[in-house]
């Protein structure tokens, strides 16, 4: 005689997809904006310039300190240059300064907290303690003291951005490294005879990416505005070349008659750091693994743990 016997077993969370609310698809879709828009306007204005307008921007005319008109959109400096081909052939130097600075601090950040975080103690001690000190001291005051050391010009302005920011990425790289250094295939790897370096480059460094290309992301911002600082005090791109920071210097003498002279440098710099801060954000949320927006960005809808169920299953018949 064989009989059926019915069991229950019991089923982990069911995960639920609701809809996205509104709040949530606006900040997806205007964070998706602001990072194409950023990349694209990053990409023209260092590599094409001239697309966007053909006018000389250190050739001089006969309209002198002109209002913004039809003829010059932001109109004419007090050498009658064009305010608005001088804004847009001024972004090359301070973009790229600050893209290849925050790069430079990125690669020594990474290194030095790599280095510190697998180190012995002492070493690890004495490492940290003079990050420490550079961290103590303001990210303009170093980026001063190596301009007035190497000289003015973008390659000093890339290698003082470099060198000022570059404690900042080693501490937060040290101590993530620190906390994976305790990771099961971390202690693993040390297990079957991997040295300290082939550690740090092959099961160390893939789990840095996401965390080192959100903090570069978010230090583009931060170096603009070091950059354009460093050319505004006349340590950078010197006149008549055009540059954000020394057009804007140079128009703050004639701020009284003529406002334009330094609103549209100022503006943009303004622009450039709201767009580089608000797409790091934007990357932040994207890439962080702990990030519970991570999920809704990526499956459209919000995750919802349902309570447990129970089904029916038939045992192995029994024979009487």
């Amino acid at each position: 005689m064989t009989s059926t016997t019915t069991s229950t077993i019991a089923i982990g969370p069911v995960v639920v997809l609701d809809k996205p609310s509104a709040t949530t698809r606006a900040r997806s879709v205007l964070g998706r904006i602001a990072l194409a828009v950023t990349i694209v306007f990053f990409l023209v204005l260092l590599v094409a310039p001239g697309l966007l307008v053909h006018v000389d921007p250190i050739a001089t005319g006969d309209d002198i300190l002109a209002a913004p008109s039809a003829a010059h959109l932001f109109g004419t400096d007090q050498l009658g240059r064009d305010v608005f081909s001088r804004t847009i052939h001024g972004a090359h130097p301070v973009l790229l300064a600050s893209l290849l600075g925050v790069l430079l601090a990125t690669v020594a950040g990474v290194a030095l907290g790599i280095a510190a975080g697998v180190a012995p103690r002492w070493l690890n001690t004495v490492l940290m303690r003079a990050v420490d000190v550079l961290l103590a001291l303001p990210v303009l005051l170093i980026a001063l003291m190596l301009i007035a050391t190497a000289g003015s010009g973008v390659a000093s302005i890339v290698l003082a951005i470099g060198i000022a920011f570059t404690p900042g990425f080693a501490r937060i790289v040290e101590g993530s490294v620190r906390r994976l250094r305790s990771a099961e295939f971390v202690q693993a790897a040390y297990v079957f005879g991997s040295t300290r370096l082939r550690t740090s480059v092959r099961h160390l460094l893939p789990n840095l990416v996401t965390e080192v290309v959100v903090l570069g992301s978010s230090a583009i911002g931060w170096a603009v505005l070091t950059a354009t600082t460093l050319s505004f005090l006349g340590l950078g791109v010197l006149l008549p070349q055009p540059d954000w920071g020394s057009d804007l210097a140079a128009g703050a003498t004639n701020l009284s008659i003529a406002w334009w002279l330094s609103t549209f440098p100022g503006l943009a710099i303004t622009v450039t750091i709201l767009l580089a801060n608000f797409s790091g954000d934007y990357l932040m949320t994207l890439l962080d693994p702990r990030s519970k927006a991570r999920f809704r960005l990526f499956t459209g809808g919000r995750a919802r743990t349902g309570r447990r169920v129970k089904e029916p299953v038939d045992s192995e018949p029994e024979v009487a």
